[in-house]
């Protein structure tokens, strides 16, 4: 694989619904490149298969969850601010029922949830939480 083919799966990275004329434009080569180049690298297994991506695909954070909380006595105030400061959570809501807040969660990777989901439980005045994954949302 050289650079061309590098630049090739790029641009099919971008958009792997491009033509090979739009492909043949954007490399500067011509179609018959494109084309030849394309089927050696699919014959060969460095593209394994052509996929869609939809707009849940692409979300800046892919592992998402809801952490409902406990806060001890009259704490809920000083443990919104705390939480609001930690990057990953990107809201705080406060609520009625059992449980106290409500944080809304983005993260990249399980481990770095995992990692926030630690660092809330040593808040001062958390006393208890449980923590849902969102799998998926239809709307």
């Amino acid at each position: 694989m050289d650079d061309l083919d590098g630049r090739l799966i790029a641009a099919l990275k971008q958009n792997g619904r491009a033509s090979l004329s739009e492909l043949a434009a954007m490399l500067a080569v011509t179609r018959s490149t494109v084309r030849v180049r394309l089927d050696r690298l699919v014959a060969a297994g460095e593209i394994a298969g052509f996929t869609v991506l939809t707009r849940s695909d692409i979300r800046p954070d892919p592992v998402r969850g809801l952490m409902m909380l406990e806060v001890a006595g009259r704490g809920a105030e000083r443990a919104m601010k705390r939480l609001t400061a930690i990057p990953e959570v990107r809201a705080v809501h406060s609520t009625n029922g059992t449980w106290d807040l409500i944080a809304e969660i983005g993260a990249a990777t399980l481990e770095s949830f995992d990692q926030v989901l630690f660092t809330i439980r040593r808040l001062d005045g958390v006393t208890r939480s449980e923590t849902s994954l969102l799998l998926s949302t239809r709307r």
